[in-house]
C-alpha cells in the first residue's frame, strides 16, 4: 500500500498514481504527518507527500514531520505543472464563496480577482476538501485539482486557471531506509543539518560542497521548536550519496552538525544532462588510494 496526502482528488493523489505499480493500493491521509505515521508504523510500504512548489516555496509541514520520528528516505521525486479547476455544484447560483488550500489561492489570486471578484476567499486544509464542502453546500466553488472530478460530482466552472503558467509542484516518495536507487548520472541527495548557534555555522556547511564542487539546489531553514535561534537547514543538492565527493561531503556536514539526517538520494524527475565533474573526482579519488596502497605518487 503507498499512503498519501489526501483526500482523493489532489494534486498528491495524481503524483501518487505516478508512483504506484498497477496492483498498488493507494490510501489518503488527513495531513502529511499522518501518511508518514502509517509508513514508518509498517502500516504502508511508502508515502507520497509534497515538499515544495514553485510559486509558494516549501511545505513546511513535510518538512518537519520528515525530521521527527523514526528515519525515512526519498526514492523517488515526481514534478507536476500546477494547473487549477474551479469547480461548482450541478445548477448551483452565484459564486459567493470560494475554497481551496492556501498555496492553491495564492497561485490563482489574479484570476479570482478577475472572475470572481465578489466571492469571499476561505482557506482549507486541502483542495479536495474544498471540492468536498461544495458538495456539502459549505462554500459554492472549489479551486481544486483537476483529478477531484474523478471523485466528486462537480461541474467545471473554468479550467487551465493559473497565475504563473509555469507553476510546479514537487512531490517525494518516502519509505524506511534500505536499499537505495542506483545512482543515474542525474540524481538529487537531500539532507537535514542542525546548525550551531555560532558565527560561521553556516558558511562552513557551504564551503563543504564548494569545496568538492557540489552544486547545491536548494537550501531553506526551519526552527528546530526548541531554544530560540537554534535552525534547521533543509539542503538539496546535485549528485547521489554512492559517489566518493559527495559521500565524502555528507560526512564533512556530520563533522560540523552530530545532527545531520540523511534524507536520500534519488533520480530527479526532470530531464537533464549528467553532473558535471564526476569523472574528475572519481580519478582524483583512485590517485589517492593508489598513494594510500604505496603503488604510486
Amino acid at each position: 500500500m503507498l499512503a498519501y496526502f489526501g483526500p482523493q482528488g489532489t494534486f498528491t493523489e495524481q503524483a501518487a498514481r505516478g508512483f504506484a505499480s498497477p496492483q498498488q493500493e493507494l490510501v489518503p491521509f488527513d495531513t502529511v504527518p499522518a501518511a508518514l505515521a502509517a509508513t514508518r508504523e509498517g502500516r504502508t510500504q511508502s508515502a507520497c507527500v509534497p515538499v515544495e512548489n514553485s510559486v509558494e516555496g516549501a511545505v513546511p509541514a513535510t518538512m518537519d514531520a520528515l525530521t521527527e520520528g523514526e528515519p525515512l528516505v526519498a526514492v523517488a521525486e515526481a514534478v507536476l505543472p500546477v494547473r487549477f479547476s474551479v469547480l461548482v455544484r450541478p445548477g448551483g447560483g452565484p459564486v459567493r464563496t470560494v475554497a481551496s488550500h492556501p498555496h492553491a489561492l495564492a497561485q490563482v489570486r489574479h484570476w479570482l480577482a478577475e472572475h470572481l471578484p465578489e466571492a469571499e476567499v476561505v482557506s482549507t486544509t486541502s483542495t479536495a476538501a474544498a471540492a468536498r464542502a461544495v458538495l456539502d453546500g459549505a462554500f459554492d466553488a472549489a479551486v481544486s485539482a483537476p483529478v477531484a472530478v474523478r471523485h466528486y460530482p462537480l461541474e467545471v466552472l473554468a479550467t487551465d486557471v493559473a497565475d504563473v503558467r509555469d507553476a510546479k509542484t514537487r512531490f517525494l516518495l518516502v519509505r524506511p531506509p534500505g536499499a537505495l536507487p542506483e545512482p543515474t548520472g542525474h540524481d538529487r541527495t537531500s539532507v537535514v543539518c542542525t546548525a550551531a548557534d555560532r558565527i560561521g555555522a553556516l558558511s562552513d556547511l557551504l564551503v563543504e560542497l564548494a569545496l568538492r564542487g557540489i552544486n547545491l539546489t536548494r537550501i531553506e531553514s526551519r526552527p528546530t521548536k526548541g531554544r530560540l535561534g537554534e535552525y534547521r537547514f533543509y539542503i538539496d543538492l546535485d549528485g547521489h550519496v554512492a559517489e566518493p565527493r559527495v559521500g565524502d561531503a555528507l560526512a564533512a556536514l556530520h563533522r560540523h552538525c552530530p545532527q545531520t539526517r540523511f534524507l536520500g538520494s534519488y533520480p530527479k524527475a526532470e530531464p537533464g544532462g549528467a553532473v558535471a565533474g564526476n569523472e574528475e573526482f572519481v580519478a582524483a579519488a583512485e590517485w589517492v588510494e593508489t598513494i594510500r596502497r604505496g603503488h604510486g605518487a
